[in-house]
Parts: C-alpha cells; structure tokens; sequence
C-alpha cells in the first residue's frame, strides 16, 4: 500500500487512516550523520525518508524527528529537533492546519532551523528545535475538554522523548494549553506565573521587533520611529502589543489585518485614539503587501514573503515577529536586497519569547538585567546591535542580511554546551536504541 500511495500529497487525516492500517502509533526519521542518511523507524515510511533526505530547501541534518498519532482525537503531534550543540533543542508548539503530509513536514523542518538560529544569536545555550501537530478538521479545537486531552497527549510526548526537545506557546498554542502540557512533562516553559512560569512571552518579543526597526531606520538614517506609517499583517499575540508600543513611539499611522474580528475589536479598545486602520480579510488576502508604509511587519504565519508577495512591497524595511517569513531563504533574501528593501531577519528580532523562556529556570528578578540587556541599543549582542551589525555586513560585502546573519548564527550554533556537550545527540541515539516507536508509554 505504501509503495502505490504518495503519502507526501495526501492529507494529515488520510495519513492517519494509512499508519492505522498499518499498526503504527509512534515513528521516527533519524540523521545518521556516519553514513550520511534519514533512518526511519519503519520501512513503511521509507518513502518519506528518502523525500527529508532529498530535500536541499528544508532539510539541514535535522538530528531527528520523532512523531505520534494521539490516541482520542486523530492528531499528528511531532517533536522536530533540528541541532542540539548547544544544548535541549527549545521552541514553541505550533497547531495548525495543514493541507498535506508534506506541508506538515516543511512546516516542522524549517520552523526547528529557525530556532536553532535565533538561540544561537541570542546567546542562549540551548539548541533548535519545534513541536508542531496538524489539526484535525472533524474536531471541535475550541472546547476545552477537547483541547486539554490534546495537549496533555503532547506532554506525554515530550516526556516519552526524555528532554531532547523542550516545548514552548508558539501559532495555535496559549497558556492554558500550556498547563495541560505540564501536567505531563517537566519538559517545557511558558507555563502561567502562578504555576511558577513566566507566562505569556509576546510582550517582551513585541518590544524586540521594536528593537529591530529602530536599528533598521538607524542604518537608512531615517530618524526614528515617530512620524512613521507601519503596515503589521496580523494582529495577534505579538502584534497586538506591538502595535500599542508603536503608538507609543508616536508612529503616523498603522496599517493592520486580521481574520479574526474579535482580536480587530480587541486591539482597538487597547489604542483608543491612535490613528489604527485595521480590517478583516480572508487567509488569501494579500492586499497588506500594497501597503504604502514605511515599514512592512509580518506578525502571522510564515513562507509570505515570495516571488508572489515581495514585487507588491513599498515599504523600505521588512521587520516582524512571524517566523520564517521567507518562503525559499537563499531566493527571497535575495530578491529582497536586489529590490534595496532592508530585510531584518526575524529570527534576529523575535527572539525575546524565547530569551524569556530560557531564563524561567533560574529564578525570577524584577526588571531582569539578563532579560532587558537584549532591548538596549548598548549591549553589543543586543537586538539592536546585532541587527546593526548585520545591515552593515550585508553592504559591505554586498551579501543579502538574511545570509549574513545565517551565516554568524551558524557559526554559533556549532559550539558545544560547555557543560553538557552534544548530550542531545545522545538522547536522541538511546531513543531509537530503546525502540521508542515500540512503546505507549513515556517510560
């Protein structure tokens, strides 16, 4: 069955149906970097091991990818760990709707690079990696019965992967999920404050995109923020703060869509008075792109900016909170710089939820210096400093920023935990000598 199925093109739930048929709760693609090859925990799935290890856009040696089909609700809950040189691969939890297997796996793959990168240049000692489970359209996401089986199902998978990968909030994900994923596992930050956390992390990421417009208007030499037109593309999480910090830098006018009224509703009772023009669209609405703007902010889902997207922009700088904004990274960074749009990388600038997360463990200080050394202009690894450096790289040496900064972030993210070494590694190694995929339970 498997060999006459593209199981790439089909979708999350005719997935399901497949591994059911074939008895498969839990499975695995692994990096055999000796022999240089995707090792799968099944020969069943040999077909999409050969596609990750084909794959010159998104794959990058991830060390491994450890995924299961939750017992209630028919849901594909995956644990993506990119490289954990530097320590536990840390990142938020993405739900989400994808249309196929293969969307599923990109989604994953590229989202676990890019934390890999932004802890790397923030200096964080943890490596890369991203939970990511597709949503199962015949479930009702929004009852939260439903949802707290659903994410207590993940919690069990990251404690059945024993630490390699730390989970996090990400798209799809809040709080109160969060709590239903600790009850599970000790395996994961952004817990609520009162269970010892430190909560929701998008206002000190808000305050961090802040940090990289500034560096960006510093390096066109364009004065400051005020007087300034942004357009932001969604009005979530993080955008909806930073749209209220904007203000506060008496921007001109902000320019913002949504697709969901409620949170359009939300953000305007917040800045009563501002100059906010925001309107609902649909997902495919692309009209936020035609902005005349200053400054382009992508605060929704990533891959928007293309070949599509990018000939519509007349803004001078891109600088959001969205990940991987870039839908090819080598072509779009490039299109961007030949087109003299100032691209600040976001894996650069939205780092703070992440910096917020990695310092749960130590303690709590009020107006953390270990926290706000991020948000100066001073620091010379701060938001500001690095984006600056950046910038200047990229003229200099007439190279795209997106390259630029991938290049130093790697380079970081190479170094070994100066206590710990690559443990993760080992982990991941005692995990398929175990037989993870054989067992239903976290043991």
């Amino acid at each position: 069955m498997a060999k006459s199925m593209n199981l790439l093109q089909i979708t999350p739930q005719e997935f399901i149906a497949f591994l059911k048929n074939e008895n498969i709760t839990r499975f695995y693609f692994v990096y055999d970097a000796k022999n240089k090859i995707v090792r799968s925990s099944h020969k069943q799935l040999q077909q999409i091991a050969e596609f990750i290890q084909s794959d010159k856009r998104d794959f990058m040696t991830h060390e491994g990818i450890f995924i299961q089909v939750s017992r209630k609700y028919d849901i594909l809950q995956g644990a993506f760990i990119h490289r954990t040189k530097r320590g536990q691969a840390a990142g938020g939890v993405r739900y989400w709707n994808y249309n196929t297997v293969e969307d599923y796996l990109r989604d994953g793959l590229r989202l676990a690079v890019g934390m890999t990168m932004k802890n790397a240049l923030a200096g964080l000692w943890w490596g890369g990696g991203k939970g990511v489970m597709a949503h199962n359209p015949t479930v009702d996401k929004n009852n939260p019965i439903i949802r707290a089986s659903i994410y207590q199902e993940f919690g069990e998978l990251m404690t059945s992967i024993h630490g390699c990968y730390v989970t996090a909030e990400d798209v799809g994900t809040d709080v109160t999920d969060m709590v239903n994923v600790f009850a599970k596992t000790r395996f994961t930050t952004c817990i609520p404050l009162r269970l010892g956390g430190s909560g929701n992390p998008s206002v000190p990421t808000a305050r961090g995109i802040i940090s990289g417009m500034e560096a960006a208007i510093e390096f066109l030499e364009m004065g400051t923020l005020a007087g300034k037109t942004i357009a932001v593309q969604g009005m979530g999480h993080v955008a909806s703060p930073l749209i209220k910090y904007l203000f506060e830098k008496e921007v001109k006018k902000v320019i913002a869509c949504e697709i969901n009224p409620y949170i359009i509703k939300e953000v305007k009772e917040i800045v009563i008075g501002c100059n906010l023009e925001a309107k609902i669209v649909s997902l495919d609405d692309l009209s936020i792109f035609q902005s005349e703007c200053d400054i382009f902010a992508p605060c929704a889902t990533g891959a928007i900016l293309n070949p599509t997207t990018i000939p519509m922009i007349k803004a001078k700088i891109i600088c959001g909170a969205a990940n991987n904004q870039l839908e090819d990274s080598q072509r779009d960074d490039k299109m961007l710089y030949e087109r003299g749009i100032v691209y600040v990388p976001d894996f650069l600038t939205n780092r703070m939820g992440i910096v917020n997360c990695a310092n749960e463990q130590y303690g709590y200080v009020r107006n953390d210096p270990f926290i706000e050394q991020h948000l100066t202009k001073e620091w010379e690894y701060s938001i500001y400093q690095i984006a600056l450096k950046v910038l200047k790289e990229s003229r200099n040496t007439h190279t795209p920023p997106g390259e630029v900064a991938l290049r130093l972030a790697n380079e970081l993210s190479l170094q070994n935990h100066p206590i710990f070494g690559h443990r993760g590694q080992s982990v991941v190694d005692s995990l398929v000598a175990s037989q993870w995929h054989k067992r239903t339970t976290a043991d």
